[in-house]
């Protein structure tokens, strides 16, 4: 019987121990790192949000910006993680939706003194994707209207003139 718990438990230590998900802990808020950033300083933390802006590759590393909706924070990570990384929004794109795991720094001294996260492991929720962008043809009618109505006044004081 103990050799049968102790082989259920070193089992157990393996799986949870390889498994991706085990070693992301419960996210955090844009607004709760912001507000106790002095809490989490230097704490593993995980953040979860879309890639939004460029990524910024710089050599073995890269910059992602990843806003959660209330605001965005800076994520420095190995080039190789940035790579699972399609989408990053925009005005013709919805960015990818990640979550990161990474230790959490207030004022990060390698990088000018940010807020940032140095992420350690990526994980992604959701791809993003391109937006399709329709003509609105109301605008479009509305813009030659005044554009008639403009070439009449025109027209209208060069008579006025003569």
């Amino acid at each position: 019987m103990k050799n049968n718990f102790k082989s259920i438990l070193i089992i157990l230590f393996f799986v949870l121990a390889c498994c991706p998900r085990a070693s992301f802990s419960q996210g955090i808020s844009s607004v709760e790192l912001i507000k106790n950033a002095k809490q989490y300083d230097g704490k593993l933390i995980t953040y979860s949000g879309e890639v939004i802006g460029d990524l910024m590759g710089r050599g073995d590393f890269a910059w992602a910006n990843i806003n959660d909706g209330d605001n965005a924070i800076g994520a420095w990570m190995g080039a190789s993680l940035a790579k699972e990384i399609n989408f990053t929004g925009s005005y013709k794109s919805r960015g990818d939706n990640i979550e990161v795991s990474g230790v959490f720094h207030r004022a990060c001294l390698e990088h000018g003194g940010d807020l940032d996260i140095h992420a350690q492991a990526l994980r992604k929720l959701a791809s993003g994707r391109m937006l399709s962008q329709k003509l609105n043809f109301d605008k479009i009618n509305l813009s030659l209207i005044l554009l008639g109505a403009l070439f009449l006044i025109w027209i209208l004081t060069l008579f006025r003139k003569k």
